[in-house]
């Protein structure tokens, strides 16, 4: 987990996607590659957007009633929420530009 992102977990994600800072959930398990490659490009964004945009991770696996909430069928999904709403959500592995590029809307 990287020094930057937020461990949400069934308990706490209500209250994680409450903000009215947008949060962008990646919704993640330890056996999954691509979510793996994502770590490092996720941290990054986190530590270059503060006060912009959260970033939080949700173990798929230890947290099974948000991803089923949250109809969450394939790994990784990276859903953003603002005020507690879904605003956008991407499914698959991306880079780090790519990730800047379709969050430039919620970073300001």
């Amino acid at each position: 987990m990287g020094q930057n992102t937020i461990t949400a977990t069934d308990a706490d994600f209500a209250s994680i996607i409450a903000s009215d800072t947008p949060t962008l959930v990646d919704f993640w398990a330890e056996w999954c590659g691509p979510c793996k490659m994502m770590d490092a490009p996720l941290d990054e964004l986190a530590g270059e957007s503060t006060g912009k945009l959260n970033v939080a991770k949700l173990n798929v696996d230890e947290n099974p009633a948000t991803m089923t909430a949250y109809s969450v069928m394939s790994i990784p999904t990276l859903i953003v929420f603002k005020n507690g709403e879904e605003q956008r959500r991407f499914v698959g592995a991306r880079s780090k530009g790519q990730l800047q590029s379709e969050l430039q809307d919620y970073m300001g």
